[in-house]
């Protein structure tokens, strides 16, 4: 009798990871040979266990791959990309980018993806001017600015289609600005996967969540309405919204175009001083 091989995959519990892994989580994915741990943590946390080599598969910030490159690589597939939308500044009065530089701005971690956007921003248009940065759990960042404990804060997940309804002003849409300056996506979340892993192993869990994805895209109307514990306060309409926003194209296979997008943000992160140097990004 063959041994099945334990893999522990770590991902966030949002509506579009949840959508991703459901196929797994559920048994509806066959997967030969291994049998999965979901692991469950915000995209900060997990962007630490990796560092720690704790996980053997995981979401990841791509922000925070340097800091791994030499023990995992990159999965073409499960990625978030925001096609022209992204993370959200947002503010409780009306704020123009000139007057950001010494305010308290709240953000949902130094590895996330979201903050280096923003930082690449803030160089484009600050002309080297800082807010003062105030390090906040992403699901309390619009409540820190409603209360005034910062001025102004940066929005990922679910916050993205809600801030204005809950009359917060916005500053910029980090994707909506990156598209512009580049004509690309916005890379926001991968997954990564141990090196030391075989590599025919690593081909065949590579495999397994495209089929994932691949099987959530084809049962939308089925799963979506399946996710509400994930969708922290959104109908069903708009977690369908949510999860087409970040599943997509880019997420079964990130192709040409989706891994140029990731090498230009890491790389422009690099130039301005506040990524490590890493060589070439090693794909599975």
């Amino acid at each position: 009798m063959s041994m099945e091989k334990k893999i522990t995959l770590g991902h966030s519990p949002d509506a579009d990871d949840a959508f991703m892994f459901y196929g797994l989580a559920q048994g509806a994915v066959s997967t030969p040979g291994f049998v999965f741990e979901h692991i469950l943590q915000d995209i900060q946390t997990l962007n630490e266990r990796v560092r720690r080599e704790e996980l053997d598969v995981s979401a990841i910030s791509f922000h925070a791959y340097p800091y791994v490159a030499e023990k995992y690589a990159l999965l073409g597939c499960g990625a978030s990309m925001g096609d022209g939308y992204g993370p959200v500044l947002v503010s409780k009065r009306p704020l123009k980018t000139p007057d950001l530089s010494g305010l308290r701005v709240a953000i949902p971690g130094k590895l996330t993806s979201a903050y280096l956007a923003l930082q690449l921003f803030l160089n484009d248009e600050l002309n080297g001017g800082q807010p003062e940065w105030v390090e906040t759990p992403f699901d309390r960042i619009l409540e820190d600015v409603a209360d005034g404990r910062v001025d102004a804060g940066l929005v990922i997940h679910e916050g993205q289609l809600t801030y204005g309804a809950q009359g917060f002003h916005r500053v910029v849409d980090l994707g909506e600005w990156w598209c512009g300056r580049t004509g690309l996506p916005l890379p926001l979340g991968g997954n990564v996967i141990r090196k030391k892993l075989p590599a025919d192993d690593r081909r065949k869990i590579a495999g397994f969540l495209s089929t994932s994805i691949s099987h959530g895209l084809e049962h939308i109307d089925g799963i979506v309405p399946k996710l509400s514990r994930y969708a922290r306060g959104l109908n069903e309409s708009q977690t369908k919204r949510f999860v087409s926003m970040y599943v997509n194209d880019y997420t079964v296979d990130l192709g040409g175009n989706g891994k140029r997008a990731v090498r230009e943000f890491l790389g422009r992160g690099v130039s301005l001083g506040v990524v490590p140097a890493f060589g070439e990004l090693e794909w599975v």
